[in-house]
Formats: C-alpha cells, structure tokens, sequence
C-alpha cells in the first residue's frame, strides 16, 4: 500500500482518503508510515493512516487522539498506565503492525516535525523545542538514533537530502545537495549502507529525508530515460572518490547510449591497461546507477557479469537501450 503525502499542508493519508492529494509534483509517495513520519509528515487526522482498519483494538483511537492532540509530548509507560493501558500489549500491537514500538512511534513523530520546520526555515533551537525535545542535544541524540549519524549541522550547505524515487527496475534511493546528485541506488542493494558511509565520509555531510528541487529534474530524466526519449542525462553529478575510481566513472559516462565496452576496453580508456581487475572494482562500486552507467561495462565475451543491481536488471537496462538505440537510427 502507498501512502501519498500533500507537501504543502505537511500531512500523510491512506490513498483511498477523500483528502488524499492528486498526484503532482506536490506530493509525495511513501511505502510505510516510518518513511511519512520521518520525513517530516503528520498523520491525517480524516483517514488515520497509522490504523490498520483490521481488528483495531478499542484503545488505540483514544490513544491516537492524544497523540494528535499535542504532537510534541514526550510519552513514558507511565503515560500509559494512567489512560488504563498496558505498555507492552500497545508496543506488541505497534510493533506487529508499523514496525516500531509506540516509544519510538511518538519520538520519530517529533523528529520528523523538527526537520520539516528546518526545513522550511525555522531556526534549529526554535524548531527543536516546539517539537517537544528539551534541548538540542537531544534533538541530535535522537537523530543518530534513527539516521546513523549526529546532525552536525542541519543546514543545506552540509546536508544531503534523500528520499525514494520509483522507477520500472524498483525504488531507488536518489541522494542530491545543491552542487548536484551524488547518490542513486536501487533500495535493495547489499551495499546500499556502506555506499551511505562512504559518500558522508568523502563529503563531509550528513543525510536528511525531504525534498530538493534537483529530485524533480533527476525524477523526470529518469522517465524520459526509461520511456526511451532521453539517451544521455544532464543532471550535474558529484561522485567523490579516489582519483583512479574518478577516471573509471568518467570513462564511464563516456560510453555512448545503447553501447557497451569491456573492463579491459575501460582500462585502456583511462591508459592503465593492465588494471582490468582495479576497474571492475571501480565499477561495482559506482554509487550513482544508470546515469554513470556502470551496466555498459560488460565480461570480455560481451555478457552481463557484475551488477550491483542484479544480473537481470544489467540485462534490462542493456536489452532497452539496444532495441531503443537500434529504433532512433
């Protein structure tokens, strides 16, 4: 089930909700409510998207209510306990149901209500403890809880935004900042977390889920791309590395649409013919897929060996081109 976010009034619905937003570059699709929640989006209160709908249990309307009434409170068992609730029957349910225990339900509630206001301009302290957190450094304390990494600062100078962008292959993860995109990968891939540490590292910039204008332009240019109306991308690029893994993508991006070239043909374009191996590293560990088009790199027989993405998503991605290259001559 997709729920569908209204960027401008800040809230998430059940796609059949009557208040659900049309699709448009308003809006925002999400797989869970954890994804809504954490990038800032409130629950609606028309259609209740946290509610199952199936055997809800009588308590958890009341309690959803509270929740609602006051986003910005802090809840303990104790809270619980006073409205007549058992705190481990309510974290099983939301555990079972969301993925999450009530605890941290309400606690990325808060977060995500943190970055939206930093994200619309409001100043970090200001934001933090309208959003029910006692001081900044328990804002940043819950942010490495949820992300992986303290917001050293939550700025667009120093942040990376991310979010998921469908595509005909599955979500991919597209990662931007204003010099340009420097993050796509299919969600799935095993080496999506260490792609993630080694981009921060090189870049020196920490991850927020949201919007940026660029994501348009990198989701239009992959349906063009995969409509087969677009064959080279102008999205500008930042792929930080090693010099050696520099030359490798941009020898990459050289290969023209609906073409490919060997690892050994790659190491010969960069001039270090005899690197062939240190090549098909460099390839693999190319973090923007399709727009560095590490899928044209192919065995030396010309089959589809080693792909990130899956073996079966190379030969889509080559297979499309071919047929689509050989349509446009």
């Amino acid at each position: 089930m997709i729920l569908r976010a209204d960027i401008a009034s800040g809230s998430f619905c059940l796609p059949d909700c009557d208040q659900a937003p049309k699709r448009g570059p308003g809006t925002r699709p999400f797989e869970s409510a954890r994804e809504a929640l954490a990038a800032g989006f409130r629950p609606c209160r028309h259609c209740s998207p946290l509610l199952t709908g199936i055997a809800d249990p009588p308590w958890l309307v009341p309690l959803m209510s509270e929740v609602e009434a006051d986003p910005g409170r802090r809840w303990h068992d104790h809270d619980l306990e006073m409205l007549g609730l058992d705190p481990d029957r309510v974290r099983r349910w939301f555990v079972a149901n969301h993925g999450l225990t009530f605890h941290a339900y309400t606690r990325l509630r808060r977060l995500g209500a943190a970055l939206r206001q930093i994200q619309l301009g409001e100043g970090v302290g200001q934001a933090v403890l309208a959003s029910g957190f006692e001081s900044e450094s328990g804002f940043r304390e819950a942010f490495a809880q949820v992300f992986g990494n303290p917001p050293s600062a939550v700025d667009r100078e120093s942040s990376i935004w991310i979010n998921r962008v469908a595509t005909p292959l599955g979500s991919m993860i597209v990662g931007v900042h204003d010099g340009g995109l420097c993050l796509l990968e299919f969600a799935e891939r095993r080496m999506l977390d260490t792609q993630l540490k080694r981009l921060s590292r090189h870049m020196g910039r920490v991850f927020l889920p949201g919007e940026h204008p660029l994501m348009e332009t990198v989701r239009a240019e992959l349906d063009a791309y995969f409509d087969g109306s677009l064959r080279a991308f102008t999205v500008p690029v930042q792929a930080p590395g090693t010099v050696f893994q520099e030359s490798v993508w941009n020898a990459l991006r050289g290969i023209p649409y609906g073409e490919t070239r060997s690892y050994a043909r790659v190491a010969e374009t960069i001039g270090q013919p005899e690197a062939v191996r240190a090549v098909g590293r460099a390839n693999g560990d190319n973090r923007i897929a399709i727009v560095i088009p590490c899928h044209r790199v192919v065995g030396s027989g010309g089959e589809p060996v080693g792909y990130g993405g899956g073996i079966w998503r190379k030969e889509y991605l080559l297979a499309m081109e071919q047929a689509q290259a050989f349509h446009l001559s």
